[in-house]
């Protein structure tokens, strides 16, 4: 079969996806996703922190093997380790990925740090600052880095109400770039005992309009996804660390009978991804077959 955009829409870009280090996480489904498209894929992993949680740590090179596997001819794939905690971290990550191919046109900041957290009375400055450091300050860290391929650095720093002066003028053809956030459920109810993580995520989702709105004079167009809830290994059986009884009555009480898998929230990014995607700007979008409508 010949590619065309229509069976390969992804053909000839290039896509960083962050915290890619389990074949049954979200940035695997997401980065395979990509490939299926058309894409060359450059992952992110942080094996350490996994090796903490329930579920444990994947063999990194079988996640490699599986997603090279998925790959276009002639596309091509990447990885690199980091703790991004340390922000020393983000600018070489971007390097390594837009050398791929010489071009980067798609990030997507899916790590998290989760585990360890604790209700309002758990809170110390360390818990908050772990959470901030590794989903909120290196998503925007990250995205900064991709928008500063797309135009030359700032002289000065903004001031409120100020736009930014991108050195391509509008209106844009096509995006420039595209950028996904993944936020998750806390603008949809409580989410006790998970303070520290719902702070780093709601902010995320707070300034998704400001970032997206100033991205956009560069034509880089961000959207926010809330997957809902997922299961990456955290609710199945062989891998949870809650009582069985209490999972099932959480699926019993879910609209379709199941939780999300890995492959919704993949596939909704692969879409807004492609040109007919474009439409969607600035949006933080839910992606949990209405369970927080049940």
């Amino acid at each position: 079969m010949t590619a065309s955009p229509a069976t390969l829409p992804l053909l000839g870009r290039t896509a960083l996806v962050t915290g890619v280090s389990r074949r049954r996480g979200i940035g695997f489904a997401i980065a395979r996703t990509f490939a299926r498209l058309g894409a060359s894929v450059f992952i992110h992993h942080y094996g350490p922190h996994d090796e903490d949680q329930p579920w444990g740590a994947d063999d990194l090179s079988g996640v490699v093997s599986a997603l090279r596997a998925e790959l276009t001819e002639g596309a091509r794939l990447g990885e690199m380790s980091a703790d991004l905690r340390d922000p020393g971290r983000i600018q070489p990550l971007i390097d390594a990925a837009s050398e791929l191919t010489g071009s980067l046109d798609i990030l997507v900041c899916n790590h998290a740090r989760s585990g360890g957290d604790g209700s309002i009375l758990d809170m110390t400055p360390e818990a908050l600052d772990a959470f901030w450091q590794t989903n909120t300050r290196s998503t925007l860290l990250l995205t900064r880095a991709f928008a500063l391929l797309k135009a030359d650095a700032p002289t000065a720093a903004a001031r409120p109400g100020e736009r930014i002066q991108g050195d391509r003028k509008r209106p844009f053809t096509a995006p420039t770039g595209r950028v996904f956030w993944m936020t998750s459920g806390q603008g949809h109810g409580p989410m006790r005992g998970e303070v520290a993580y719902a702070t780093s995520k709601a902010a995320l989702a707070g300034v998704t309009a400001t970032v997206a709105a100033e991205l956009l004079e560069l034509g880089i167009v961000l959207n926010t996804v809330n997957p809902g809830p997922v299961d990456t290994g955290y609710l199945s059986p062989d891998a949870t660390d809650r009582p069985l009884g209490e999972v099932q009555e959480l699926i019993d009480g879910t609209p379709f009978g199941r939780f999300g898998a890995p492959s919704d929230p993949a596939n909704l990014i692969g879409w807004l991804a492609t040109d007919d995607g474009a439409w969607i700007v600035g949006q933080v979008l839910t992606s949990d077959g209405g369970f927080y409508l049940a």
